[in-house]
């Protein structure tokens, strides 16, 4: 009992810090309450290993319910006619489409992690890079995807799979052309839409669907469920290999609970006003893009076409690491971002900002946060933004616990 108080303590004060601050970090945002209470839920008692079905274990018929109501709503927000939903987070899915598709020492084409690519698209700390020839392309001396290297190095490396996909890239994926290359070396073509998922399900971003070989994504950023993978396509061959990917090949049983809360999520995609958060979401990092811009600071792409935006901070004279700080001062979040001019991981110029976070909150119009915020990197004074986070999160987190 004394050590359920102290979780129970612990988990107060996290509610506490969530309730006096503003994420900008484009990765999380705001699950809710029926989402949490489906993650809580009695089915992370219930071992359901193998698919609806066909289960190794009994007493499974709510849980197949669960899965196939799951992977209806998947298949109507995006429009396919196969998924998985039983990854357990992103790179999981990302892993079993590699499985599943090719043999070690296979050659992959992705985008470099220093320009804001994904750890496990074959960055030399993943196992991606220990397991296949990873080769990268990056981005033009503007900060854009460099399309004519991308298909000078498909035709010279004749790539397996090529990658679509980043944590840190600002502006649209040109799917046609990814695909047109693809078709033209043999690859299939991955498309990771971890970030922009959700913008693509409120009709505010341009789909993969009809052109990659398959799709993946998490399911806690812009699509505001829980944290965990997805995995759709529309070729039902690559389906079924994906399926034995990620059981028995990568998962042993699926978190149940998860799943349920990824159902969850998706319903609410479907009944909610979901396009008009995603379309606000949009707005509101163009906003704070332009104020960032007037007031001197200098972006990546010098601007976005989603929901974030990579600061180059020497534009306000400080390291990442430093407005970091300040803007915690200010209770704000954000998480740094090497540019490709750095020279160090642990003390890069960049930081990443985005938005999904602070619109989930119900904030359709940050043009007052964005001036404060503006401020505060110019003055290095965080006392005003601090005041503006606290009175903003405190009147509008509440709606969610």
């Amino acid at each position: 009992m004394e050590f359920q108080n102290k979780i129970n303590d612990i988990l107060e004060r996290e509610k506490t810090r969530q309730n006096g601050c503003i994420s900008l970090i484009a990765s999380e945002n705001i699950a809710s309450k029926a989402v949490r209470e489906a993650c809580a839920s009695v089915l992370t008692n219930k071992y359901a290993e193998g698919y609806p079905g066909a289960r190794y274990y009994a007493g499974c018929e709510i849980a197949d319910e669960i899965e196939t109501m799951a992977i209806e709503l998947t298949k109507k927000i995006f429009g396919c006619s196969w998924a998985n939903v039983q990854p357990h987070s992103g790179s999981q899915a990302n892993q079993a489409v590699y499985f599943a598709l090719l043999t070690p020492g296979d050659t992959i084409l992705s985008l470099n992690l220093e320009a804001g690519g994904h750890l496990t698209h074959g960055a030399p700390v993943s196992s991606t890079n220990r397991h296949y020839k990873i080769v990268n392309y990056s981005l033009d001396e503007n900060g854009f995807i460099d399309m004519d290297s991308v298909e000078k190095l498909a035709n010279e490396h004749k790539p397996k799979l090529i990658i679509t996909g980043a944590s840190s890239y600002p502006r649209a994926w040109d799917w046609a052309r990814f695909s047109q290359i693809s078709k033209s070396v043999g690859a299939f073509l991955m498309a990771d839409i971890a970030h922009v998922a959700g913008l693509i399900a409120g009709g505010v971003h341009s789909s993969p669907i009809n052109f990659a070989d398959v799709i993946t994504s998490t399911t806690h950023k812009t699509l505001r469920g829980p944290r965990g993978g997805l995995v759709f396509s529309n070729n039902l061959e690559i389906g079924a290999k994906i399926d034995k990917a990620v059981f028995p090949a990568i998962q042993g049983g699926p978190l149940m609970n998860t799943i349920a809360a990824k159902a969850v999520a998706f319903a609410e995609i479907l009944e909610t006003n979901f396009a008009e958060y995603s379309k606000n979401t949009i707005s509101n990092a163009a906003i704070l893009a332009e104020k960032l811009k007037s007031a001197g600071g200098k972006l990546v792409t010098d601007g976005t076409d989603n929901h974030l935006m990579i600061l180059d901070c020497s534009s306000f004279n400080m390291t990442a690491s430093q407005a970091e700080k300040l803007l915690l001062a200010a209770n704000i979040l954000t998480s740094k971002s090497k540019l490709l001019t750095d020279s160090s991981w642990k003390n890069p110029n960049g930081i990443r900002l985005g938005t999904p976070y602070i619109t989930t909150l119900g904030v359709s119009d940050i043009t007052e946060f964005a001036e404060l915020f503006t401020e505060t990197l110019t003055s290095q004074n965080p006392l005003k933004l601090r005041e503006f986070t606290i009175e903003t999160a405190q009147k509008l987190y509440p709606k969610f616990l």
